[in-house]
């Protein structure tokens, strides 16, 4: 392992300190993940955080981002900050762990492991705070706790309020980084790339309108159950001919909606979904050609389509200068072999994508998978769970992209 070296705190002593606060985080990570909460609604966890940072004696502002947002913050000698982010909301799905700490909230889990994150960021602020102390900080540093990363464009928000500008607390931050527990990678593997990391997300709902009939005489109505079948595969044309096939894109329906008994045929049927692309232009393509074939699907088959397209979460691109950044400071945590370079973007959107408009960014993945297992639950499924192993290396990287020279 290269030399572990930090500039303000030796390794040695900068693990002694994350050990030290490892069983009370443990113990947090699972209490919040017994009460999790979905976007915006995420109050008894913007409380507790918020009781961290006044215990750590550590200067912060609630309220924010729509009122459960937080944000942290430590003077250092520098005149801009590092930002230091966690997403805290869970997602509407029935947990099936069988844990002993599994979700107290009926249909809310955190299944996309942000409790972690907030575990590995509160973890983060505790060791800096006990740092600072000691000696000044070589800069700023920002803590961001940030509600509504499934859908809810809650980082949209934070930035927009100024958490990253420096009008509401402490100096504009220079460069921003964040976490995500990746269960496709090795405890004690982390990875990034420079660039696209992870897709613009956008959704879309097509109402098909046709004209309802008794089903035994289709023929006196426009039957809109047929017309949005042949919108469903007509829209999968958009990546498959449509799009250079060396430029990733996905368009997904996701749910199609419509009648009522078994003997009529409905009015109107609603279908929904997401598309899923890594370049503006390939997006606004995307989006230009699903209006259309909607539209003259319809009307091939006698209906009309009315279609919402909604923007969502833009590509998330790192900037190249923060993962170098990122990178180094990460050699002297795990072996050099465990820095790994991600090939190809994720086709998954993520929030963090609007902190890297504002300012130089990087979205890292941190290791998952226990060492005796091939693989483990993923994202999004009823059976995750973060692992608890990961929370001192996600603690580390934080702390030494904070205490970098």
């Amino acid at each position: 392992m290269p030399d572990p070296a930090s500039p303000v705190v030796a390794a040695d002593r900068l693990r002694d300190l994350i050990r030290a606060e490892l069983p009370d985080l443990i113990a947090l990570r699972h209490d919040l993940h017994a009460h999790p909460e979905v976007g915006y609604e995420e109050h008894r966890t913007s409380q507790a955080i918020r009781s961290e940072l006044e215990k750590a004696g550590v200067e912060h502002i609630g309220g924010l981002a729509g009122g459960t947002g937080v944000l942290g913050h430590l003077p250092g000698r520098g005149e801009r900050a590092v930002g230091l982010r966690a997403d805290m909301d869970a997602l509407p799905m029935t947990e099936q762990t069988g844990l002993e700490y599994a979700s107290t909230n009926d249909g809310v889990m955190h299944a996309c492991g942000h409790d972690g994150h907030v575990a590995i960021l509160i973890g983060a602020m505790r060791v800096l705070k006990r740092v600072a102390t000691e000696e000044d900080l070589p800069r700023p540093v920002t803590f961001m706790f940030q509600p509504a990363e499934e859908g809810g464009s809650g980082g949209k928000r934070m930035v927009e309020e100024g958490c990253l500008d420096g009008s509401l607390l402490g100096p504009p931050i220079e460069h921003a980084f964040a976490l995500h527990g990746w269960p496709d990678l090795g405890l004690g593997q982390v990875g990034t790339r420079r660039g696209p990391l992870l897709a613009a997300a956008d959704e879309f709902v097509i109402e098909v309108i046709g004209t309802g009939a008794h089903a035994a005489f289709p023929h006196l109505g426009r039957d809109p159950i047929v017309c949005g079948s042949a919108i469903v595969g007509a829209l999968q044309t958009i990546a498959s001919r449509d799009t250079d096939p060396l430029d990733a894109t996905v368009v997904s329906v996701t749910q199609f909606h419509g009648g009522t008994t078994h003997n009529i045929i409905p009015e109107r049927v609603m279908l929904e979904g997401t598309v899923r692309t890594l370049k503006p232009e390939t997006q606004t393509m995307a989006t230009e050609r699903l209006k259309a074939i909607a539209g003259d699907v319809a009307r091939a088959h006698g209906c009309r389509a009315e279609v919402d397209y909604i923007p969502g979460y833009p590509v998330t691109a790192n900037s190249p200068e923060a993962v170098e950044i990122f990178r180094t400071e990460a050699r002297a945590v795990v072996d050099e072999d465990q820095v790994i370079d991600i090939p190809q973007p994720f086709m998954g959107g993520e929030d963090f994508a609007f902190y890297c408009q504002a300012v130089p960014s990087c979205f890292f993945l941190l290791g998952l998978c226990p060492p005796d297992r091939e693989a483990m639950p993923n994202l999004h499924q009823p059976t995750f769970d973060f692992n608890d192993e990961a929370i001192a290396t996600g603690m580390e990287l934080f702390c030494r992209l904070a205490l970098r020279s």
